[in-house]
Protein backbone atom coordinates (compact mmCIF):
# COMPACT_ATOMS: atom_id res chain seq x y z
CA UNK A 1 0.00 0.00 0.00
CA UNK A 2 1.24 3.56 -0.70
CA UNK A 3 2.09 5.80 2.37
CA UNK A 4 0.83 9.47 2.23
CA UNK A 5 3.12 11.66 3.55
CA UNK A 6 1.94 14.18 6.35
CA UNK A 7 3.89 16.65 5.59
CA UNK A 8 2.47 18.96 2.58
CA UNK A 9 5.89 20.35 1.29
CA UNK A 10 6.70 16.76 0.63
CA UNK A 11 4.75 16.75 -1.86
CA UNK A 12 5.35 18.08 -5.66
CA UNK A 13 1.89 19.05 -6.28
CA UNK A 14 1.24 20.67 -3.42
CA UNK A 15 0.03 24.33 -3.30
CA UNK A 16 3.10 25.58 -1.31
CA UNK A 17 5.76 23.54 -3.89
CA UNK A 18 3.86 25.27 -6.55
CA UNK A 19 4.26 29.13 -5.05
CA UNK A 20 7.85 28.25 -4.06
CA UNK A 21 8.57 27.38 -7.45
CA UNK A 22 7.18 30.64 -8.74
CA UNK A 23 9.08 32.43 -5.67
CA UNK A 24 12.54 31.02 -6.91
CA UNK A 25 11.91 31.48 -10.86
CA UNK A 26 11.14 34.68 -9.94
CA UNK A 27 14.25 35.37 -7.53
CA UNK A 28 16.03 33.62 -10.11
CA UNK A 29 14.92 36.32 -12.41
CA UNK A 30 16.14 39.28 -10.28
CA UNK A 31 19.52 37.85 -9.72
CA UNK A 32 19.92 37.10 -13.43
CA UNK A 33 18.78 40.62 -14.59
CA UNK A 34 21.35 43.05 -13.10
CA UNK A 35 20.13 46.27 -15.35
CA UNK A 36 16.71 45.67 -15.66
CA UNK A 37 16.12 48.69 -17.97
CA UNK A 38 18.06 46.65 -20.24
CA UNK A 39 14.39 45.06 -20.97
CA UNK A 40 13.04 48.23 -21.99
CA UNK A 41 11.39 47.97 -25.61
CA UNK A 42 12.90 44.18 -25.82
CA UNK A 43 9.33 42.41 -27.28
CA UNK A 44 8.92 39.12 -25.59
CA UNK A 45 9.19 35.87 -27.92
CA UNK A 46 6.47 33.37 -26.61
CA UNK A 47 7.63 30.17 -26.16
CA UNK A 48 4.28 29.11 -27.75
CA UNK A 49 2.16 30.44 -30.40
CA UNK A 50 -0.11 32.35 -28.41
CA UNK A 51 -2.26 33.88 -31.31
CA UNK A 52 -4.72 36.04 -31.07
CA UNK A 53 -7.87 34.47 -29.43
CA UNK A 54 -11.77 35.24 -30.81
CA UNK A 55 -13.63 35.23 -27.01
CA UNK A 56 -16.92 33.33 -27.78
CA UNK A 57 -19.18 35.29 -25.55
CA UNK A 58 -18.94 38.44 -27.66
CA UNK A 59 -16.49 37.98 -30.18
CA UNK A 60 -14.41 39.90 -29.24
CA UNK A 61 -10.60 39.79 -29.59
CA UNK A 62 -8.60 38.42 -26.51
CA UNK A 63 -4.64 39.00 -26.40
CA UNK A 64 -3.42 36.61 -23.93
CA UNK A 65 -0.26 38.10 -23.57
CA UNK A 66 -0.95 42.05 -22.83
CA UNK A 67 2.60 42.86 -21.61
CA UNK A 68 4.57 44.49 -24.38
CA UNK A 69 8.18 44.19 -23.80
CA UNK A 70 10.52 42.07 -21.59
CA UNK A 71 10.77 45.40 -18.72
CA UNK A 72 6.60 45.87 -18.31
CA UNK A 73 6.59 41.63 -17.79
CA UNK A 74 9.45 41.34 -15.29
CA UNK A 75 8.04 44.54 -13.44
CA UNK A 76 4.66 42.07 -13.52
CA UNK A 77 6.21 38.96 -12.28
CA UNK A 78 7.97 40.62 -10.08
CA UNK A 79 4.76 42.45 -8.64
CA UNK A 80 2.83 39.55 -8.36
CA UNK A 81 5.88 38.33 -5.98
CA UNK A 82 5.79 40.60 -3.47
CA UNK A 83 1.82 40.65 -3.19
CA UNK A 84 2.54 36.71 -2.61
CA UNK A 85 5.25 37.70 0.05
CA UNK A 86 4.00 40.47 1.79
CA UNK A 87 0.14 40.39 0.96
CA UNK A 88 -1.67 42.88 0.15
CA UNK A 89 -1.73 45.00 3.74
CA UNK A 90 1.45 46.37 2.43
CA UNK A 91 0.58 47.78 -0.99
CA UNK A 92 -2.90 49.15 0.42
CA UNK A 93 -0.86 51.12 3.16
CA UNK A 94 1.20 52.50 0.28
CA UNK A 95 -1.98 53.82 -1.53
CA UNK A 96 -0.70 51.44 -4.82
CA UNK A 97 -3.03 48.86 -6.80
CA UNK A 98 -1.60 45.87 -7.38
CA UNK A 99 -2.05 43.07 -10.06
CA UNK A 100 -3.69 40.80 -7.79
CA UNK A 101 -6.01 43.51 -6.42
CA UNK A 102 -7.12 44.62 -9.84
CA UNK A 103 -7.85 41.11 -10.67
CA UNK A 104 -9.99 40.36 -7.66
CA UNK A 105 -11.96 43.67 -8.25
CA UNK A 106 -12.50 42.53 -12.33
CA UNK A 107 -13.88 39.31 -10.65
CA UNK A 108 -16.26 41.06 -8.45
CA UNK A 109 -17.49 43.20 -11.29
CA UNK A 110 -18.23 40.26 -13.19
CA UNK A 111 -19.86 38.51 -10.91
CA UNK A 112 -21.90 41.57 -10.29
CA UNK A 113 -22.78 41.58 -13.68
CA UNK A 114 -23.65 38.08 -13.84
CA UNK A 115 -26.69 38.94 -11.55
CA UNK A 116 -24.51 36.79 -8.75
CA UNK A 117 -23.92 38.20 -5.09
CA UNK A 118 -20.33 38.93 -4.48
CA UNK A 119 -21.33 37.14 -0.94
CA UNK A 120 -22.67 34.30 -1.64
CA UNK A 121 -21.60 31.30 0.78
CA UNK A 122 -23.77 28.75 -0.50
CA UNK A 123 -21.11 26.44 -2.18
CA UNK A 124 -17.89 27.60 -0.85
CA UNK A 125 -16.03 23.65 -1.33
CA UNK A 126 -16.75 24.38 -5.20
CA UNK A 127 -15.48 27.94 -5.34
CA UNK A 128 -12.63 26.56 -3.50
CA UNK A 129 -11.52 23.87 -5.81
CA UNK A 130 -12.64 26.38 -8.42
CA UNK A 131 -10.13 29.35 -7.13
CA UNK A 132 -7.37 26.36 -6.47
CA UNK A 133 -7.47 24.63 -10.14
CA UNK A 134 -6.84 28.97 -11.46
CA UNK A 135 -3.82 29.12 -8.90
CA UNK A 136 -2.33 26.33 -9.77
CA UNK A 137 -2.68 27.06 -13.88
CA UNK A 138 -1.66 30.45 -13.15
CA UNK A 139 1.55 29.88 -10.86
CA UNK A 140 2.77 27.08 -13.52
CA UNK A 141 2.52 29.33 -16.30
CA UNK A 142 3.81 32.19 -14.33
CA UNK A 143 7.02 30.03 -13.17
CA UNK A 144 7.42 29.32 -16.81
CA UNK A 145 7.16 32.91 -18.27
CA UNK A 146 9.47 33.94 -15.12
CA UNK A 147 12.28 31.32 -16.65
CA UNK A 148 12.24 32.25 -19.92
CA UNK A 149 12.17 35.61 -19.30
CA UNK A 150 15.13 34.93 -17.36
CA UNK A 151 16.68 32.68 -20.88
CA UNK A 152 15.67 35.48 -23.18
CA UNK A 153 17.76 37.85 -21.04
CA UNK A 154 20.56 35.40 -21.11
CA UNK A 155 20.37 35.30 -24.81
CA UNK A 156 19.99 39.29 -25.56
CA UNK A 157 22.86 39.92 -22.88
CA UNK A 158 24.83 37.05 -24.54
CA UNK A 159 25.68 34.64 -21.85
CA UNK A 160 24.10 31.76 -23.51
CA UNK A 161 26.73 29.72 -21.24
CA UNK A 162 24.90 30.26 -18.12
CA UNK A 163 21.29 28.79 -19.61
CA UNK A 164 19.91 25.63 -17.38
Amino acid sequence: MMEISSDPASNKNSLINVMHRFIAATNNMDETIMVPSLLRDVPLEEQESQQVEVVENNNELSYPNKQRDMYEHYLLLKSIKNDMEWGLLKREMSGGASFLEMAVKQEEQQSITRGLPVDESSDLEGRFHYHLRGLFGVLSKLTVQADHLTNCYKREIGGVNFMR
